[in-house]
C-alpha cells in the first residue's frame, strides 16, 4: 500500500491521498488534529469590516460610490463627459465649488 502525496504549486507537500482503511483507522486522530488547526486559524481570522473611506481618498469618487452611481451616470447628470469625471476623481485636491456641483448632481435623482 502506498500513499500519494499531492504537492502545491510551489512544490511543497500539501495533501496526502490515503486508502479508506487507513483513514478509518486514523479518523479520530485526524479529526482532532483538524479541529485544533481550525481553532487556531479562527482566532487569527477576526472579521474586519470593509470601510470605503479607507480606500478612496477623493471626496468626489467617495460621494459617487456612496450614491451607488457610475461615472457615466454622474456625467449625464452634470452634462459633462465620463472622461471629465474620471479626471476629477484622480485629482488630489477638489475645489469647494466643484464639490458643491457634484453634491447637487448626486442629490438630483
Amino acid at each position: 500500500m502506498t500513499l500519494q502525496i499531492i504537492k502545491s504549486i510551489d512544490g511543497k507537500d500539501e495533501y496526502v491521498l490515503l486508502p479508506m482503511s487507513v483513514y478509518t483507522a486514523l479518523r479520530e486522530e485526524i479529526e482532532d488534529e483538524l479541529a485544533g488547526i481550525e481553532a487556531a486559524t479562527d482566532d487569527d481570522n477576526e472579521y474586519i469590516p470593509f470601510v470605503l473611506e479607507d480606500y478612496v481618498d477623493n471626496p468626489i469618487a467617495l460621494a459617487r460610490m456612496k450614491a451607488h452611481i457610475t461615472q457615466n451616470e454622474l456625467a449625464e447628470r452634470m452634462g459633462v463627459t465620463q472622461a471629465y469625471i474620471s479626471k476629477v476623481e484622480r485629482q488630489d485636491k477638489v475645489t469647494p465649488k466643484l464639490l458643491e456641483r457634484i453634491n447637487a448632481a448626486l442629490a438630483a435623482s
